[in-house]
């Protein structure tokens, strides 16, 4: 499989001169021309004899051979292959504010493209830029779309557009790979939302916490208000510390950076019961060393640290909790540190005791190759991941056809499968809980002494 696609690599290159141009590229049909039958056998001999088209010719539908569907579902996409059904018309557009989400601009249009390309079906799939998410730009791009026959919208806006979006109450399909349901408020049967839930991720990592635990966060609305959740959330397990409509559980908050770092001091709060400590940290950009918070300070020593920051700064703070002798119990993080960056920028044993909260769970060879033919990434970056799921759902919609992914939708959002993982010497793997002697406090041990 991998021989056929570098061979094939050329063609679809050539491939996708049509984003740019007006004309499509003719279509190739294939047809069955054997008077004999051909099973998973002989289409497996075809595919080894590399006799593609004979194998095409046996596979007009989808295969129950999962390896077989496959190589024809990427077989179809790369040489542009007709399909002999007709069906609705196939129309996506894009709602870009390329100001607002930066690469994701470019990003999430290539994801869609992707799975568009994967689909025997001819389609239409066209970009709207807007200059800023306010109401005016967004009323006028949505009714340009409507003139131009598009009811099915892809969306990757920030908190502040889709609000905007929300008060205009469009009848159209529009779906926020971006933003998740909590973080809004609406009931429109018409917008969906498809961001992961860093609150159900933050819930599940605390079960994995002991006392003391300290959490790192950056300035940012969302990381003060992931801060605040975990804390809580950790000393008193039962109580809703965010309503449901003020939760910070989508990546977007009112900018593209919602996890961007500010340059203010530190500022340090601290809660302590009778039973569990947590503290907080909250790290401006400028920082760079944590002696202040980490050098001989009892109350972090063998604590469970949470973080909330970006990438290079998580590795940052991973290295200094060795540096100083914390003696870190483990180190919990939402879906921001489930990047292949965390294995080269942090030392091993810096990381050993780390846990990754990940929802992006259903992986698609075909779709993976696809988009990486275009320079895209849906393992690991999960905005482009929640685009192709939207994508699908729209496909699904518009033609009637089985969706690709399985992700359940629940009163209009996607609803993720979590797991938890462990960074190792090479790749992300499955975490499983040590084992680990009850601790002994302090005063408990005095008292023995006593006696």
């Amino acid at each position: 499989m991998k021989k056929l696609l570098f061979l094939l690599l050329p063609v679809m290159v050539f491939a996708q001169s049509f984003i740019l141009s007006n004309i499509p590229l003719p279509k190739t049909y294939v047809q069955d021309l054997d008077p004999y039958q051909c099973n998973n056998a002989c289409r497996a001999q075809l595919l080894d004899n590399g006799m593609i088209f004979s194998f095409l010719s046996h596979a007009n539908r989808k295969l129950k051979d999962k390896d077989q569907n496959e190589a024809r579902v990427l077989l179809i996409s790369i040489l542009n292959l007709g399909a002999f059904h007709s069906s609705n018309e196939l129309n996506i557009a894009l709602l870009l504010p390329y100001k607002k989400i930066g690469k994701y601009a470019a990003s999430t249009t290539n994801a869609s493209f992707a799975y568009l390309m994967t689909k025997s079906h001819s389609f239409k799939l066209k970009s709207y830029k807007v200059d800023s998410e306010n109401i005016e730009d967004l009323e006028a791009a949505l009714s340009q779309m409507r003139e131009d026959g598009f009811e099915y919208i892809i969306a990757p806006l920030t908190k502040t557009g889709a609000n905007n979006i929300i008060e205009i109450d469009p009848t159209m399909h529009i779906y926020f790979p971006t933003i998740n349901k909590h973080d809004v408020e609406t009931s429109s049967v018409f917008l969906t939302f498809g961001a992961i839930d860093y609150i159900q991720q933050s819930d599940l990592l605390l079960k994995e916490a002991l006392s003391p635990l300290v959490v790192f966060s950056d300035k940012s609305t969302t990381g003060k208000k992931l801060a605040l959740y975990q804390k809580e959330q950790f000393l008193h397990p039962k109580v809703d510390v965010l309503e449901t409509n003020s939760s910070s559980s989508s990546f977007f908050g009112d900018s593209i950076s919602a996890f961007s770092l500010g340059d203010k001091e530190e500022i340090v709060e601290e809660v302590q019961v009778t039973e569990k400590n947590a503290i907080s940290y909250f790290v401006s950009k400028r920082t760079t060393n944590l002696e202040y918070y980490l050098k001989e300070k009892e109350e972090v020593v063998y604590a469970s640290f949470f973080i909330n920051t970006p990438i290079i700064k998580s590795a940052m703070i991973m290295s200094q909790l060795t540096l100083y002798d914390t003696n870190a119990t483990n180190v919990l993080s939402t879906q921001i540190n489930y990047d292949p960056l965390l294995l080269s920028m942090t030392q091993y044993n810096d990381r050993k005791d780390m846990v990754v909260a990940n929802s992006i769970t259903e992986h698609n060879n075909v779709l993976i190759e696809t988009n990486a033919l275009l320079g895209n990434d849906i393992v690991y970056d999960w905005i482009n991941y929640t685009t192709t799921i939207g994508v699908d759902y729209f496909y699904s919609l518009i033609t009637d056809e089985e969706r690709t992914y399985k992700t359940k939708l629940q009163d209009n959002q996607m609803i993720y499968d979590i797991e938890l993982l462990q960074p190792s010497h090479s790749k992300f793997k499955k975490y499983v809980r040590p084992f680990r002697e009850p601790r002994i406090q302090e005063e408990e041990l005095l008292v023995e002494e006593t006696e």
